[in-house]
């Protein structure tokens, strides 16, 4: 449990225990199963998707990251009690969930610049995205979000941790784990709000860019059938684009506003970093004619297994 003030300067905190979910700590464990099946359909899913297209691929693996960084851990506090985090395991999972966040950012960012170059211009498309493109692209995104956000959980580490080691949360957020520091946590909550609006705030601001210059493109065109194709190879980038973004949002202002049901910003922490790796596949799935027909072919072949061997 925490330590007492009396001790807090003689005692430094070795460990984290995560509580879970604040309010509901006695019937949490009911979550763990709708929990689980978002877990194992974006798993599952994004392992189907990667070897379909390049960017839904690259989407695939950082889903997949972003997922298996929180969910085995939140699984072992409902289902084994596991709560314990030792500081070190804490900081490196703030680093990869920025980190993942950052890199699902970035494979918005050139889907939308692919699907400029398409629309915008189709007949160069195939000697501009090329596959030293896609590698460039990838490389630098790994880069830039594996370098870019380092001193988030390098200045968590810095803070002084006392007294208080019980974090009202299944997984290591900044700002929740910052908030038990005996010292001013605003260098903290600073740094990430400059990182967060110099990486996605740039992401997003280069996104509206390449849509205004695509529907600016197909207003142009003559047929209202072209345009209605042209905007349709978008919509599902568009929809995934618009939750992920809105969630961002609305997560940072339920942790700013310091809500007196902290339940709602918890539970919205988690499902921002589960509910997209397991939507993104299934969206580009309803929406693009080859993926449904890739999932069809997996799915009519295992049937086929499953009656061969009966």
């Amino acid at each position: 449990k925490g330590k007492k003030h009396g001790e807090s300067s003689k005692l430094q905190v070795s460990e984290f225990i995560l509580l879970g979910f604040p309010g509901i700590h006695s019937w949490q464990h009911w979550l763990s199963l709708p929990l689980a099946m978002l877990y194992v359909s974006a798993i599952g899913a994004n392992t189907l998707i990667q070897p379909m297209y390049y960017f839904l691929g690259i989407l695939s693996v950082v889903d997949i990251g972003l997922a298996t960084t929180i969910m085995p851990k939140i699984l072992a506090i409902f289902w084994f009690d596991a709560k314990i985090i030792s500081l070190p395991e804490c900081f490196a999972q703030i680093y990869a969930i920025h980190c993942f966040l950052g890199m699902e950012s970035g494979t918005f960012l050139c889907m939308a610049f692919d699907r400029y170059i398409a629309i915008c211009h189709p007949l160069r498309y195939p000697s501009i995205v090329t596959n030293g493109l896609i590698l460039k692209a990838t490389v630098f995104m790994v880069l830039r979000n594996g370098l870019f956000v380092i001193p988030v959980p390098v200045l968590a580490a810095q803070r002084n941790y006392c007294s208080r080691n019980e974090i009202e949360h299944c997984l290591c957020s900044n700002l929740g784990v910052t908030s038990l520091a005996c010292d001013d946590r605003r260098p903290n909550s600073i740094c990430q709000l400059i990182l967060a609006w110099l990486g996605m705030g740039s992401d997003l601001g280069l996104i509206i860019l390449s849509y205004t210059l695509i529907l600016r493109s197909v207003l142009k065109l003559n047929s209202a059938e072209a345009a209605s194709k042209a905007l349709s190879t978008c919509s599902s980038h568009l929809i995934l684009i618009l939750f992920f973004y809105t969630a961002v949002v609305v997560v940072s202002v339920t942790h700013l506003a310091e809500p007196k049901a902290p339940l709602i910003p918890v539970l919205l922490n988690v499902l921002h970093n589960i509910i997209p790796p397991s939507l993104n596949p299934m969206v580009y799935a309803l929406r693009t004619k080859e993926l449904r027909t890739g999932f069809q072919k997996v799915f009519r072949l295992s049937l086929e297994k499953k009656t061969r061997h009966q």
